[in-house]
């Protein structure tokens, strides 16, 4: 598969047989325009949608009518698995809550955390399963942060880490950059890339490595 980083939580994610998946893509103007990402127009079969906050759901925003899951559900051949859990650490009370997906896709393992703002429960490491690559965010403010993203890394023991939802150049969300996840971590390398293509054999053998990308928009 190919997996590319559009930015902030958005990736745009394609099987060996074309399928296309689209992750939390984002309203450029949303919230006064914080966000200066060029707008995602890949063409997907379907959107996996963890939110419906402004730099989350912008789906009107893809080419096409795209299948929308905000839940659990089938895209083509891929089952895709919806954990419910909350945007904070207050049972959703301050942020509402998220859905973390879980899917299937050539072979690897993906788990895509959407704005996870806690530590995960036993059952929903249970729900979740075996992860081959974790796309967690690290931001902190609106989702865990540094430290409590490592401590997801360490709670789903994925081989592939990639992070995302950290301020960038273009992000002026009051969130941190991704140089304080780093520093919990090992192992890590910074592709010069926005795109790479993953295969079962092209994962780490022992994880977690983390892999940090270049936004492609």
């Amino acid at each position: 598969m190919r997996i590319k980083w559009n930015g902030h939580a958005s990736f745009t994610i394609t099987a060996s047989d074309g399928t296309v998946l689209v992750t939390d893509p984002y309203d450029p103007s949303g919230y006064g325009g914080v966000l200066t990402y060029d707008q995602v127009r890949d063409k997907a079969d379907a959107v996996l949608v963890s939110h419906d906050h402004a730099d989350h759901n912008y789906v009107q925003g893809l080419p096409g009518s795209p299948q929308v899951l905000k839940g659990s559900g089938k895209v083509k051949d891929i089952e895709v698995t919806a954990i419910e859990t909350h945007h904070d650490e207050s049972g959703g009370a301050e942020r509402g809550d998220n859905k973390v997906f879980a899917f299937t896709m050539d072979g690897i393992a993906v788990c895509f955390a959407g704005d996870l703002g806690h530590q995960l429960s036993a059952d929903q490491i249970k729900t979740i399963g075996a992860v081959n690559l974790l796309l967690v965010p690290v931001g902190g403010t609106y989702t865990v942060d540094a430290k409590g993203a490592a401590k997801v890394v360490e709670s789903l023991k994925p081989r592939l880490v990639t992070p995302m939802h950290f301020k960038t150049e273009k992000c002026e969300l009051p969130i941190s950059g991704v140089d304080g996840f780093l520093k919990e971590m090992k192992n890590i390398k910074r592709l010069d890339e926005s795109e790479i293509e993953l295969t079962p054999e092209r994962l780490p053998a022992v994880g977690p490595e983390v892999w940090v990308m270049k936004h492609a928009c």
